[in-house]
């Protein structure tokens, strides 16, 4: 659609909006949130079809596409939503510091082992992707990748088990 031709169109929604929305909201027995919906869901059938009715009729058109939608949704049972008497405790948000510090720690080390091998990890076991196309990634034989993988992980776990220390 032209910029002229979209321009029509927002000129036909700021000038017919609230006469538009106040139809809808009629339309679905009062709920401003559900006419909102309807409404914008018809605006968008509208644009889609604005190069053959914009000229002629664009009003009759949302009008009918709004009803029609209406007495759709109006046939279905359940809306996904219900009104409680009391709103569910909200979840409350642990301490976060731990996850982010050993976050930090592997983070620290992967940055110690070679680059092939720190590729070979992320790529085998975060991005969770099969050998060969960690050997295609790589660029190189699949033993070797698997190699790069294994020799990997034996330094990290190194790394780490140098880091904690066990209790006693």
């Amino acid at each position: 659609m032209g910029q002229a031709r979209a321009g029509e169109f927002d000129d036909f929604v700021a000038a017919r909006w609230s006469v538009l929305l106040h139809l809808a909201r009629l339309l679905v027995g009062g709920d401003r949130h559900r006419a909102e919906d309807l409404l914008q869901e018809s605006l968008v059938k509208l644009w889609f079809a604005w190069s053959r009715v914009g000229e002629e009729a664009p009003e009759a058109y949302v009008r009918k596409v709004m009803v029609r939608a209406a007495a759709r949704s109006g046939q279905r049972r359940w809306w996904g939503e219900r009104p409680v008497e009391q709103l569910p405790e909200a979840a409350t948000v642990g301490d976060v510091s731990s996850d982010v510090a050993e976050r930090s720690r592997l983070e620290a080390a992967l940055a110690q082992l070679t680059s092939k091998q720190r590729v070979a990890v992320v790529l085998r076991y975060y991005q969770d992707l099969p050998e060969g196309q960690v050997a295609a990634t790589l660029g190189c034989p699949v033993g070797t990748a698997r190699s790069h993988a294994a020799r990997g992980v034996a330094r990290l776990r190194q790394i780490l088990a140098d880091v904690i220390e066990p209790v006693q």
